[in-house]
């Protein structure tokens, strides 16, 4: 049996951001990781993906980015490479390829069952992201075709020659959308409630924009209807070098065909709802919303000139059921998101009805356990990257007073 005063389920950049703030506050810890430091940048990317964060936002506690292109989008790669030098840097105490296979409470902390042993912690803290399962609606396995989630796709080339449908038009669909359509296939995208902002709005980043209006730092429990807001879709993003739009309008410009929501399969048929219209004027709806928020804080009345927003089309109807093979349709890239799995967690008092982990502002409900990293834990940057780093600060203090009450007490 070892012992740690906290463990960390979690290596990537919430996990080594927490590492960062209880090594400056003197806490022992341990980070458990089931692969490498930040594992789901290896296993759950395509080749191609690019931060969709500028970097000058991606900083992490005391590892600003430094680079001469506070601009660009890294790559995973390099991000991937950064986060490794920056466990190096900070003396993480990883213990790569350990598993934690169960969490249970006991009278004086908690008991980590993992593929490399048993542990004892006085607090643990659960940082393992938004992405632990593929979420995938009924009939998602389609006979006949490639069925992918987009965390297998990696490239067009892996997929077999024909048509590919993707279903899902958040930040990956498009961008897989995107990248399939540039290599010469045939794509459809089923289209969802989806949300588009532009790239740039009047010569700044879309990020410039939010960072300055303090909508990244707003705090969670401010807003209107927080359960909605964690439904809200990925904003339709891409992080390329020429800093162009991934949106439904650039991907009709490529020649994707657009269809409403993914209804299901039958006989070889696929089915969709006669939503597109709908979902594409709600999208478009809170754009302009958010457009005029920016002009407004810029003091730019609405009659001043702005930059053109292409619209979505309607000149073709939009497909109600497509025939897989009369359309010669051989791959679908389910783009359709992740749930969170916390089959491993042994406390049922820190869980609710759902299923997710029950806390306030990252503490749970059960003395002792924290989370870091999850959207919306604290703010809405909470799950950014250069986001996590301020609530690691705080919560990290509070797992400080934590330890010294409980020691108090024991004494």
């Amino acid at each position: 049996m070892y012992a740690t005063d906290v463990a960390i389920v979690g290596a990537g950049q919430a996990g080594l951001a927490m590492s960062r703030c209880l090594s400056v506050l003197g806490v022992d810890h341990v980070l458990f990781e089931r692969g490498a430091v930040g594992a789901r940048w290896r296993t759950h990317v395509w080749e191609s993906l690019r931060l969709l964060t500028p970097n000058w936002l991606n900083g992490l506690p005391d590892s600003p980015y430094q680079g001469d292109d506070p601009d660009g989008f890294m790559r995973h790669g390099d991000f991937l490479a950064r986060l490794e030098a920056y466990a190096d840097m900070i003396g993480a105490p990883v213990m790569s390829d350990t598993e934690v296979l169960s969490l249970a409470r006991e009278p004086e902390g908690f008991c980590l069952t993992t593929s490399r042993g048993t542990w004892r912690s006085r607090a643990v803290v659960v940082a393992t992201g938004q992405c632990d399962l593929p979420r995938l609606p009924d009939h998602s396995s389609v006979k006949g075709v490639l069925n992918l989630h987009s965390s297998q796709y990696r490239t067009p080339h892996g997929l077999p020659q024909g048509g590919v449908l993707v279903v899902g038009a958040s930040a990956s669909g498009v961008q897989i959308a995107d990248e399939i359509s540039r290599s010469g296939r045939q794509v459809t995208l089923a289209v969802g409630r989806h949300m588009r902002v532009p790239r740039h709005w009047r010569g700044r980043d879309i990020f410039w924009w939010m960072d300055r209006l303090g909508i990244l730092a707003e705090r969670t429990h401010s807003l209107a209807d927080p359960e909605a807001a964690l439904r809200e879709p990925v904003v339709q993003l891409a992080g390329r070098p020429d800093r162009s739009n991934a949106d439904l309008p650039s991907l009709q410009a490529l020649g994707v065909r657009l269809a409403g929501r993914f209804a299901g399969v039958e006989a070889g048929k696929v089915s969709f709802h006669d939503d597109l219209a709908e979902s594409v004027a709600c999208a478009e709806a809170k754009l302009y919303r958010l457009l005029a928020r920016f002009d407004d804080f810029a003091g730019i009345g609405p009659n001043a000139p702005r930059q053109t927003i292409a619209p979505v089309t309607f000149e073709a109807q939009a497909p109600r059921r497509l025939s897989l093979r009369g359309e010669n349709i051989r791959s679908i890239i389910w783009a359709t998101g992740y749930r969170r799995d916390f089959g491993w967690l042994k406390i049922a008092a820190a869980l609710r009805p759902d299923g997710d982990l029950a806390h306030q502002e990252g503490a749970a409900t059960v003395p002792g356990l924290f989370a870091l990293g999850f959207r919306l834990l604290r703010k809405r940057d909470s799950h950014f990257i250069g986001g996590v780093g301020a609530d690691a600060a705080v919560i990290a203090r509070q797992i400080r007073a934590f330890l010294d009450e409980r020691a108090w007490r024991a004494a």
